[in-house]
């Protein structure tokens, strides 16, 4: 499968894997825009910096989550329950939802669910830009701007780890 250059906004994933601001952590480049999908934040997030997920939702999809995290140094067993994660969002088709929350020391914030209207179809494209200011994260879809969530993690160069998973394929990472 080949896999297109992505550079938007000085973040560069190319097909052979070369470091640009998000690399993938899988070493196989014909894997590199794979679901699940996990990468690295080159120099963390900082204010001014932003995320580009760019995909296609699944024919009959259940839900799909993007996620930023904190990972650095710690061990593979550790990351799944013990990283602080800054932002995850979930889009639950189920209820038509756009779900936001964080962890913070191993405990999860309540989740915000307030939004005027779901914006993904199954089987059609997205872009989700996700904006770090510096109290809090703006998220875009398609060009309309959703909601903010404000900063649980203030250490925002902690931030390292962009997470993809779920009912959707990537087609652009930047």
């Amino acid at each position: 499968m080949a896999v297109q250059a992505a550079e938007m906004g000085g973040i560069n994933v190319d097909s052979l894997g070369s470091p640009g601001l998000i690399s993938p952590i899988k070493e196989d480049p014909s894997r590199l825009l794979t679901v699940p999908f996990r990468g690295r934040i080159r120099g963390g997030m900082r204010p001014g910096k932003k995320i580009i997920v760019m995909g296609i939702v699944d024919l009959e999809p259940d839900s799909f989550d993007i996620s930023l995290a904190c990972e650095c140094g710690l061990k593979q067993e550790e990351e799944e329950s013990q990283n602080d994660m800054a932002l995850k969002l979930t889009a639950r088709f189920s209820d038509r939802q756009f779900l936001r929350h964080a962890r913070v020391s191993g405990s999860w914030t309540e989740e915000e669910a307030s939004t005027d209207y779901f914006p993904f179809i199954p089987n059609q494209p997205f872009r989700i830009e996700i904006h770090c200011e510096h109290q809090r994260f703006r998220i875009f879809v398609d060009g309309h701007q959703l909601f903010d969530f404000y900063h649980k993690v203030t250490s925002l160069s902690s931030i390292d780890t962009v997470r993809i998973d779920g009912a959707l394929q990537i087609t652009k990472l930047g």
